[in-house]
């Protein structure tokens, strides 16, 4: 009985160490445990904490590329509008350039044509001083030859009349061979009164025209000879070639025209030229040649254009009330 006792006794302090034993075994891994959790709550802690900051600066670093995003953006429009404003001020540089290229292409053909017209005028000047100096020599010689008869009487003719411009010349009047006479009406007369004019106009294929201007006045020499000539019909072009109301008479030695050029000294004859202008009908009498283009030969513009030479013109003046002093005396 004692011997079981004692043995009783022995298994259970054995016992008890076991159980001490695996309690301080158990308490060691419950330390290990809590240690590790620890140290993982730590680490855990630490990512959370360095979660944060990479959150934090991933925000900041979004903002800035937001930012920048807008500010390229914004860029990118005022590129656009730089781009299309440039576009726009090239687009409208390269219209001025054709402009102006057509206009100087113009200017250089009407250069052209005037040197042409200036070549002509001074072949034509040269022509006639020719003329002049075979006259005067043909003169001389029959006087001479005439001179020499004793029984031929001659009487010279009257000295040749001067005048101090070719504007009094065509005040005075004068014949051109038979071809036609131009003589300005007494000026108080056309103040006075009202007179209508009528233009008629042949060409070289007999074709005829006419331009008339139910008004027509010619101002006195104080004021050039200034025309005035208005309401026109005819058939001679849909627009009338004479020069409009209010230009002056200019010869080649008085230039009252509005061009630098001189245009009668160009043309070949006084006209109204405002500048130089579509008509001309005292220019230089050319004969038919079409393989020729005449700028300073009796020309109507809309009629024929400004290179065909005219065969006839004539002007014609009646006082407007004309017709109802015929119609009285009937």
């Amino acid at each position: 009985m004692e011997m079981s006792e004692t043995h009783l006794s022995s298994v259970q302090d054995h016992t008890l160490n076991q159980t001490a034993e695996q309690t301080r075994k158990l308490t060691n891994v419950e330390i290990q445990v809590l240690n590790q959790t620890s140290r993982l709550e730590i680490q855990v802690l630490e990512n959370s904490l360095s979660t944060n900051k990479l959150e934090k600066q991933l925000l900041l670093q979004t903002h800035e590329i937001s930012r920048l995003q807008e500010r390229n953006s914004f860029l990118e429009k005022k590129v656009l509008a730089i781009e299309n404003q440039r576009d726009e001020e090239l687009q409208g540089l390269r219209t001025e350039k054709m402009e102006m290229q057509n206009l100087l292409s113009k200017q250089v053909d009407l250069v052209g044509h005037l040197e042409q017209s200036l070549g002509v005028a001074l072949l034509n000047n040269t022509a006639l001083h020719k003329q002049q100096t075979s006259l005067a020599e043909t003169v001389k010689h029959l006087i001479g030859l005439v001179s020499q008869c004793n029984h031929v009487s001659f009487t010279l003719p009257e000295e040749q009349k001067v005048f101090k411009d070719c504007a009094a010349a065509y005040k005075a009047g004068f014949s051109t061979s038979g071809v036609y006479t131009l003589r300005f009406p007494n000026t108080t007369a056309t103040v006075k009164n009202r007179y209508s004019l009528r233009i008629l106009l042949q060409d070289w294929e007999n074709n005829e025209a006419y331009s008339a201007f139910e008004h027509f006045q010619v101002g006195s020499e104080e004021q050039n000879y200034r025309l005035y000539a208005r309401r026109y019909s005819g058939t001679a072009g849909r627009t009338s070639s004479l020069s409009p109301s209010g230009t002056d008479f200019s010869t080649k030695d008085v230039d009252n025209d509005r061009c630098a050029c001189k245009c009668a000294q160009m043309a070949g004859g006084g006209w109204w030229f405002d500048a130089c202008g579509p008509s001309n009908l005292n220019g230089i009498y050319y004969p038919p040649n079409p393989a020729t283009i005449r700028y300073n030969g009796m020309k109507w513009h809309y009629w024929k254009g400004p290179g065909h030479s005219l065969k006839e013109s004539t002007m014609m003046i009646r006082p407007v009330d004309f017709r109802e002093e015929q119609e009285g005396m009937l």
